[in-house]
C-alpha cells in the first residue's frame, strides 16, 4: 500500500502549538517513527511535509499536492492538539466512509494507551482533508498542554499505535526511530569526534578532525573550544555538562527569537558570527535570517528542522 505520511507543521511559518512540549518537536518524532515501521513492514512511504513554504496556506497546499501527485492510497497527517490545559484525548479527523474505516482502528488502537476517545469527526473543514483525493485521515494524537496526556504520552507507542491501526501489524524486528539525541548515552571518543566534526568545531589549526576514536592533541583542543563557546568549564574533557550540551545542539529543538538560551543560544551565535551571550536578541534574529535568506530559507528568525539541517545536518 501507499502511504502519503504528513508529519503536521515543521514548515515555517506553518508551525505547530505550544505546551508543555512543542507540537513541532513531537509530530516530526512521531512522524518520522511511523515512516519507518511502514517501510519495514514493505509498504511505499511517501512524506508528504514539505521542505519550505511561503506561508501557511502554500504549506497546506504543497502536502496535498504531494499526496494527489504521487496517487497516495490513504494520505495521513499527524498532529497534537493544545486548548485549555483541560482537555484531553485523541481524536481524528476523517472524510468520506473510506477515511471514516481508515481512521477507526488507528483511534483504537491510541486509545488502547490509556488517552480519553474523543471519537472520529468530520474532517471536510480541514484544508489537507478538503483537498486531497484519496481517503484522508488526521490525527490528533493528545493534548500537549494536557500533564494528563503528557504524561501518558510515548512517542514509540504511539507510532505503533498508528501503524498497527493501518496495516493490523507491526515490524517483527526493532526499528531503530530516529534518535532524540538529547537522550543519547554513548559517549566515546569517536563519537565525540564525530558530534564536532558535524558541529564545525575544528582543532587549533582550524581543520576537522581525524574520527580515528582516540583523545589526541587536536580533539583536546577542538573540544576546550567547544566548551569555551558553550560557556562550560574548559577542561578538555567530556564530562556529563559537555555531552548534555553537544547532545542539546543535535537534538535539533526549534529555536525562537526571545525563547532561547543557554549553551545551544551560543552555540547558534557562535555559528552566526554574532556576539556569544546566550539571549536571542535583536542582532542574532537579524544574522539568523540572513543566514536562511542565503540558504534559500524562509526569513522568519525561527531555527526549525531545516535551518537546523543547514547548519549541522
Amino acid at each position: 500500500m501507499r502511504f502519503g505520511i504528513d508529519i503536521g507543521h515543521n514548515c515555517p511559518p506553518d508551525t505547530g502549538a505550544r505546551g508543555i512540549k512543542f507540537e513541532d518537536n513531537l509530530t516530526f518524532d512521531v512522524g518520522n517513527r511511523v515512516m519507518s515501521k511502514l517501510k519495514a513492514l514493505g509498504h511505499e512511504v511517501i512524506e508528504c511535509k514539505p521542505v519550505r513554504a511561503g506561508n501557511v496556506k502554500d504549506s497546506l497546499s504543497r502536502r496535498c499536492d504531494k499526496a494527489n501527485d504521487t496517487k497516495v492510497d490513504l494520505f495521513v497527517s499527524i498532529h497534537f492538539n493544545a486548548f485549555n490545559q483541560r482537555a484531553n484525548g485523541t481524536e481524528i479527523f476523517a472524510t468520506g466512509e473510506k477515511g471514516r474505516k481508515a481512521a477507526k482502528p488507528v483511534l483504537d488502537e491510541i486509545v488502547k494507551l490509556g488517552f480519553f476517545n474523543r471519537g472520529i469527526k468530520n474532517g471536510s473543514h480541514l484544508f489537507v482533508l478538503r483537498n486531497t483525493k484519496m481517503p484522508a485521515i488526521l490525527i490528533e494524537s493528545c493534548f500537549i498542554d494536557s500533564q494528563k496526556d503528557m504524561t501518558l504520552f510515548n512517542s514509540e507507542a504511539i507510532a505503533n499505535g498508528i501503524v498497527k491501526g493501518l496495516t493490523g501489524q507491526l515490524p517483527k524486528a526493532p526499528v531503530v526511530p530516529v534518535p532524540d539525541e538529547e537522550s543519547n548515552i554513548d559517549t566515546t571518543v569517536l563519537r565525540l569526534q564525530r558530534a564536532l566534526n558535524r558541529l564545525k568545531i575544528t582543532d587549533q589549526d582550524g581543520k576537522v578532525l581525524i574520527e580515528d576514536n582516540t583523545i589526541d592533541v587536536q580533539t583536546k583542543k577542538a573540544l576546550e573550544r567547544f566548551q569555551r563557546i558553550a560557556e562550560i568549564q574548559v577542561t578538555g574533557i567530556a564530562g556529563n555538562t559537555t555531552w548534555q550540551a553537544i547532545n542539546q545542539i543535535l537534538a535539533k529543538r526549534i529555536i525562537r527569537p526571545k525563547h532561547a538560551g543557554g549553551p545551544v543560544m551560543r552555540y547558534l551565535q557562535h555559528r552566526m558570527g554574532v556576539e556569544i551571550d546566550g539571549v536571542y536578541g535583536s542582532e542574532t534574529e537579524d544574522a539568523v535570517k540572513r543566514f536562511q535568506r542565503q540558504n534559500g530559507l524562509l526569513a522568519d528568525g525561527i531555527v526549525g528542522p531545516v535551518s537546523w539541517q543547514k547548519l549541522i545536518g
